[in-house]
Formats: structure tokens, sequence, C-alpha cells
């Protein structure tokens, strides 16, 4: 399938995928035209990709971790896998941090209703850490 289709059928733009080929994350074979054609599996890398780069993962992190994603055997280089352990560990990290922005954020939330409700703050229960009254 060209760039296009493929495009298309995985709602990345064209420009997207150039980038994904340019970085080494995807391959094409070319015409003698010169147009990219990509193999149906191409389709599954690309979702693959996109999945990646929304848990945060950056081209570099992706290029050095694929070994280990692409074949999961004993013949994956340690480097590759202690990459893939530390982006676990900095994205746990990272859940961790939105969780706690998240409580923040629930509790400035019920400290405002039951203010916009009549209520005082002694009435809207005992002060909890992070919330300032």
């Amino acid at each position: 399938m060209r760039i296009g289709e493929l495009a298309t059928r995985t709602g990345v733009s064209v420009r997207s995928l150039r980038y994904y080929e340019e970085q080494g994350l995807l391959a094409s074979v070319r015409s003698s035209g010169g147009h990219r054609h990509y193999g149906e599996q191409a389709v599954d890398r690309v979702e693959y990709l996109q999945r990646l780069y929304s848990a945060g993962l950056s081209s570099q992190m992706i290029l050095e971790v694929l070994p280990c994603l692409e074949s999961p055997s004993a013949s994956t280089s340690d480097a590759a896998f202690e990459h893939l352990l530390a982006e676990r560990d900095r994205l746990r990290g990272h859940i961790a941090g939105l969780s706690r922005t998240l409580e923040s954020l629930d509790e400035l939330i019920t400290l405002n209703r039951s203010r916009r409700q009549g209520t005082t703050v002694d009435d809207a229960g005992p002060a909890r850490p992070g919330v300032v009254h």
C-alpha cells in the first residue's frame, strides 16, 4: 500500500509516517518512481508506535527498546532490556504524580462545591493535606 493509504488506515498523518521512517521505526520499499510502498504489517506497526508515543516514549527510546518489543527472547540485548525497565519505572512515577494531582483537584472541587452550596469550610469536613483553607 502507498503512504496515503497507510495514513488513512491508521489515522496518522503522512508527515508522521515519513518521520517514523526517518527515525528507523518504520520501513518501506521504494518503487522505481520513488514512491513508498508498505506491507500489510505496517498498519499494526504504526498502531503499535502510536501506543508507545501515547505512553510518553520518545522516538529515541522506542528505537532503543524495539528489540525487546519485537522479539522478547534471550537474544535481546541487556541494554535494550534495561532501557525498557527504566522506561516502565519512569512511567510508573509519572502515573503516581498524576494520581496525586488528581486527588488534589478532587479535594479542591469538593471544597469549592461545598462553598458554592453555602456551607462553611468547617461544614465541609476536616482539612486534608494539600488543600489550602
